[in-house]
């Protein structure tokens, strides 16, 4: 360890010299340059955002965002990996608030498997996964997990999962008072507590939905690989992001016709649904429509969210405020997708991801839990709760004044010494690292920009500031990623995060990097200071 100090404090003397004057209260006798320097580079002492839960946490769940997992139990690709209980605890441990379980019929139709039905994918027992999610529900978090159940059984199954969930989890499980919630509790009143959501079967349903095939929708094109530069991917992540499909019969068609088909549930598992979900027939904006003596959640596709953002944005904000909406990924998706950014600008709540893989797209999910003390409950910005004098409500393509300036000078980095081989980016010179920092969010406030390349130089030094005017930087996140230049071949990766923009801390901070799947590196730190101008504020525009 001190080895280890002392190699990544002998780049920085010279550089840190020159910042010592910028924190005068810091100059005082009795603090020296190495140990001014370990506190600059320290993650924990020196954090670019909070690490506590601060924001209220009496709200109905309605009014957050919820860290929502999709596929829960997959190990790898969604056609062929082995389920099991391993991913969902993963999962929970990092915070994830919502378990998706696949509930089929084994073999000889006398009890209940996990997977991804209709594919190759190997199961895992149901009575394995519920016993981890009670063990980890709530290492990382005490707020409440939400198990949304696919269910394919019948009633007499639907009754022994009914006796497993009521005997492994016992007081643990929540119950309302009613057959249906007028409004939902608040993450602080089910601390500690398991909430069951799911759909009627379709098994009794005549299944009337106005979903749509994904094949009727354009081939989407990638602007934002166009613009960061496509992800260096091996075989490895290749095999996990060939995997971003739903199900092949596509979840939640079922009809939300509860008053005559819930009686039709074994009453044993009945009584478990807490959160009612599935999808009304009829329009769009039927299925939207606010019901002011009972609350529920509907899921939609990617694609079928991107349409209806489209022609009946304004209905589904509407429906957010006070209802529940999940959002599940495509069946067609191979790479990045600006999908989850769509949902959280509309509201929706559970906007599902997969744990299991990595990319871009997983790097923003991670980056945005990372708010609020990383406890997976998000309060939504107060724009997507509350409505104009008219009924009016926010629209995410609006042209606005920047409301806020956020300057992000990156000073330096270090680190990789530590974490890589000497040989792991040339093999017979230092490598040539540049960043690149940008703005996820709102249309008009995504972009990126880069630094100059340091050529030869473990430990860069860039001291280059980029600005980025941001007219909701409620709902911004900051990208970072370095990379290494390469001459002959595709730029080295080497390190990547992702922070809310409400969160960052102003000044100089330590900002750790982490690896593609979100493992955060030992070492590897960059040197940046924000800052923010708020003398450009103007309200949020509503339509």
């Amino acid at each position: 360890t001190r080895e280890i100090r002392r190699r990544m404090l002998s780049g920085l003397s010279i550089r840190v010299r020159q910042l010592r004057h910028r924190l005068p209260k810091l100059s005082r006798p009795g603090l020296s340059i190495e140990d001014f320097q370990f506190f600059l580079f320290s993650d924990e002492l020196n954090p670019p955002i909070g690490t506590q839960v601060h924001q209220d946490m009496t709200a109905p769940l309605s009014h957050y965002y919820i860290y929502s997992g999709h596929n829960s139990y997959l190990t790898g690709n969604q056609l062929s990996s082995d389920c099991s209980d391993v991913p969902i605890i993963n999962s929970l441990q990092s915070g994830v608030r919502v378990i998706e379980l696949d509930l089929w019929p084994n073999s000889t139709k006398d009890n209940i498997d996990i997977l991804h039905g209709r594919t190759l994918t190997t199961p895992v027992d149901l009575i394995k996964c519920l016993k981890s999610i009670k063990e980890y529900a709530f290492v990382a978090s005490p707020y409440p997990v939400i198990i949304t159940l696919e269910d394919h059984l019948t009633p007499d199954l639907q009754a022994k999962v009914a006796k497993m969930v009521t005997e492994t989890f016992g007081d643990m499980l929540y119950f309302p008072d009613s057959d249906y919630l007028k409004e939902f509790p608040s993450p602080e009143a089910l601390e500690k507590r398991i909430i069951i959501s799911t759909r009627p079967p379709k098994e009794y349903l005549e299944a009337k939905s106005f979903k749509k095939k994904d094949d009727d929708s354009p081939k989407e094109k990638n602007s934002d690989d166009e613009e960061w530069g496509s992800e260096a991917v091996d075989k490895t992540e290749a095999d996990f992001d060939d995997g971003q499909s739903e199900h092949p019969h596509n979840e939640d068609e079922a009809n939300d016709d509860d008053h005559k088909i819930k009686h039709d549930l074994a009453p044993e598992y009945r009584r478990l649904i807490t959160i009612t979900a599935g999808k009304p027939k009829g329009s769009v904006r039927d299925a939207l429509k606010v019901d002011p003596d009972r609350v529920k959640r509907v899921s939609l596709s990617e694609q079928e969210l991107e349409k209806v953002a489209v022609s009946h944005g304004a209905d589904v904000i509407r429906f957010t405020q006070k209802n529940l909406l999940r959002i599940y990924q495509r069946g067609t998706r191979f790479n990045s997708s600006n999908s989850i950014l769509v949902g959280w600008m509309h509201g929706a709540q559970m906007v599902a991801f997969n744990m299991q893989g990595f990319g871009r797209s997983l790097w923003r999910m991670q980056g945005f839990y990372r708010a609020n003390g990383g406890c997976g409950y998000v309060k939504k910005p107060h724009f997507l709760l509350n409505n104009g004098p008219h009924g009016e409500v926010f629209n995410p393509k609006a042209k606005l004044p920047a409301k806020k300036i956020l300057k992000v000078k990156v000073y330096m980095g270090d680190g990789w010494r530590m974490d890589f081989k000497s040989t792991h980016f040339d093999t017979y010179s230092p490598p040539d690292f540049y960043t690149r920092v940008g703005i996820a969010g709102v249309p008009a406030d995504c972009t990126m920009k880069k630094t100059r390349t340091i050529e030869d130089d473990w430990t860069p030094v860039w001291d280059e500031e980029l600005v980025f005017p941001l007219t909701v930087p409620e709902l911004a996140l900051l990208r970072i990623e370095v990379h290494e230049y390469d001459m002959s071949d595709k730029d080295d990766f080497g390190g990547q995060t992702c922070l809310p923009v409400s969160e960052l801390k102003p000044g100089i901070r330590a900002v750790p990097l982490f690896t593609r799947k979100g493992v955060k590196y030992r070492s590897v730190r960059l040197l940046v200071r924000f800052e923010f101008l708020t003398d450009c504020f103007s309200s949020v525009e509503i339509e």
